[in-house]
């Protein structure tokens, strides 16, 4: 008789060899050629404010479960991804106490005081940065390309400018260090669909509907130039693929993804054509975010056997 040990448990039993560490580098992997691409065109200074975003997330992390005598869990790769997201969303020259800052609130007061992974009710890189916006908004509003300080698309196209589409989609142009181009992005979530990460839904809905709203209030109809400035400027793209997607804090069904795509779109489409600010994805990802819970109780479906009242079914 073998004295082995089996664990019993109700089915349904799903096998799968996924593990949160091997999520983590593949959401990595697939932001490496955005992130090589920010190195490239904006030098030194992107890859300094990389390295210490990082560093200090993972370092925050070890930190903080060292003093709370909790397991170490830094070779996960949350905190290293948590770090690298963080800093894509950092314009390249920022002073470095800016990530060192923002990579303390993302670890220790967006993930860690809620209960660490699994348990922040919002992306942690977003948070800290949208902390950085509002409390040092000069400094991650300006923005230097070859040398210069200039406005990025997003303002040139809230001005009333026209912008150079072809460029947006390369990258080519002022902005934060992981969000210029659209292509590699794009690249990179195609690799994270192909490698079942996430799912097209949530960044399908979202750009689908950031284009629809553009195209009904944006005041230049279906003028395809002004809707893909829309569409592959600012961090949308970076936005809608790698932080929306985040699995604690979006829907788990198909409906809720829908849903929660829409809500998305629709709260970027307002933040960027009538508000004050010319980007808005932050912002609409933490609201939706919060959101969550509330696409959650309408969409999940209720348990074969149990009433939606919560009692036992006749059947």
């Amino acid at each position: 008789m073998s004295e082995s040990l089996y664990h019993v448990s109700a089915n349904p039993h799903v096998r799968d060899h996924g593990s949160t560490q091997k999520i983590m580098l593949d959401v990595i992997i697939a932001l490496l050629p955005a992130t090589i691409f920010g190195i490239y065109i904006f030098g030194v200074p992107a890859a300094k404010t990389i390295v210490i975003s990082v560093v200090t997330c993972v370092a925050a992390e070890y930190i903080y479960q060292k003093l709370m005598k909790q397991p170490i869990t830094i070779q996960d790769l949350s905190a290293a991804l948590t770090g690298l997201l963080l800093a894509l969303n950092l314009p390249s020259e920022v002073p470095f106490w800016m990530p060192i800052l923002g990579g303390f609130f993302a670890i220790i007061v967006v993930k860690q005081l809620f209960g660490g992974l699994g348990q922040n009710f919002m992306n942690p890189a977003l948070g800290a940065r949208c902390f950085l916006m509002i409390s040092f908004a000069a400094r991650m509003t300006t923005f230097t390309y070859d040398g210069v300080t200039t406005a990025t698309p997003m303002a040139s196209l809230k001005a009333g400018e026209a912008v150079d589409v072809l460029k947006l989609f390369e990258g080519f142009i002022p902005g934060t260090i992981g969000e210029t181009s659209a292509l590699l992005l794009i690249i990179g979530g195609i690799y994270l669909v192909a490698r079942k990460v996430i799912s097209p839904i949530i960044p399908c809905v979202y750009v689908a509907t950031v284009a629809v709203f553009v195209a009904i209030f944006g005041g230049h109809g279906l003028d395809l130039s002004f809707i893909a400035s829309h569409l592959f400027g600012g961090g949308l793209m970076l936005g809608a693929i790698f932080m929306a997607t985040d699995y604690v804090t979006s829907p788990i069904t198909d409906k809720g993804k829908v849903i929660y795509g829409i809500i998305l779109g629709i709260l970027t489409g307002v933040f960027r054509l009538f508000g004050p600010m010319s980007e808005g994805v932050s912002y609409s990802i933490i609201i939706a975010n919060i959101l969550v819970p509330l696409i959650e109780k309408v969409t999940v479906p209720v348990p074969f056997g149990i009433t939606k009242k919560g009692g036992k079914s006749n059947e």
